[in-house]
């Protein structure tokens, strides 16, 4: 039998890209449309940000995240939806008054970071498992508001993926599942290459590999250039894999890429190695995931 992966298509992210490529779509109906074209392409998740459509800056915005998910369960196209729960968590320190945080800091509490969820229950979730220097900002996750956040998400019925930047993250999600706040066989996202947090290469992947619990499921992902290797590699190690603007804008040196046309190429060199995409279908089944159609799990 072929090993099937789940093919993550992160169409939008958070992040200062909008005006290095007029690919990255912004508003809600760009952003629905795109992870429409890329389940098309083949993915099986749609991993999604909502942003202002005025300033293409992070949204936190009920009304946009509402409207895309309603975009895209509306549409003939099937894919999993996939809504971040990172929410505020942008931390600029400020030099002149440390205890306050400067030009730039979006902080929300863990209530406010899981209302998307909460209130348009997608079959997953991102759960940042904890702070990092994020290039020259740091995103703050303390592990008391990490507690009160799973316990959000678990009561919604929502599946997490456990989304590790460093190792000490990896350690902190398999201390929420002994604590009982993950429900089910875990899903982890291992998130390489990110300044400052862990490598983006073989070994590294491989170390967070091995220390997963024995029923975890996991995924790997890269930045920039790395992208296509790191899906290329966590495919050959088992693992699930993630493509798209979030992560990377381009389809080959100088040359910007849409969410669809990465898809495409990871579909490509997925099946190049024998290695088959799951259907949104076959995934829900597979991971145990809340049918957003009504009718409990899948």
């Amino acid at each position: 039998m072929k090993q099937k992966v789940l093919l993550t298509a992160a169409v939008t992210g958070a992040g200062d890209t909008t005006a290095k490529s007029s690919y990255v779509p912004v508003t809600p109906k760009e952003i629905a449309e795109s992870a429409i074209e890329s389940a098309k392409a083949g993915a099986t998740v749609a991993h999604v940000h909502a942003r202002d459509p005025k300033t293409g800056g992070i949204s936190h915005d009920l009304n946009h995240y509402k409207e895309i998910v309603e975009r895209i369960r509306e549409s003939e196209t099937d894919v999993i939806i996939n809504i971040t729960s990172g929410g505020g968590g942008d931390f600029i320190p400020n030099l002149a008054n440390p205890e306050a945080g400067g030009k730039g800091t979006d902080m929300q509490v863990p209530r406010e970071r899981h209302e998307p969820v909460g209130s348009l229950l997608p079959e997953m979730c991102t759960l940042d498992c904890g702070s990092v220097n994020f290039g020259d900002m740091v995103y703050m996750s303390p592990t008391n508001w990490l507690r009160e956040q799973a316990k959000l998400i678990q009561e919604s019925g929502v599946k997490p993926e456990l989304e590790c930047f460093d190792t000490g993250h990896l350690r902190f999600a398999k201390q929420l599942i002994e604590e009982g706040l993950v429900d089910g066989d875990p899903m982890f996202q291992f998130c390489l290459g990110i300044p400052w947090g862990a490598e983006a290469d073989e070994e590294t992947m491989l170390y967070m590999k091995n220390r997963l619990p024995d029923n975890a499921h996991w995924s790997a992902f890269g930045i920039g250039r790395l992208q296509m290797p790191i899906m290329e590699m966590a495919a050959q190690h088992g693992g699930n894999v993630r493509v798209g603007l979030e992560d990377n804008l381009y389809l080959g040196k100088g040359v910007f890429a849409t969410n669809e046309q990465l898809v495409d190429a990871a579909v490509k060199k997925l099946h190049e190695a024998g290695v088959e995409v799951m259907t949104p279908a076959e995934a829900r089944i597979h991971y145990q995931l809340r049918n957003p159609y009504g009718g409990g799990k899948s």
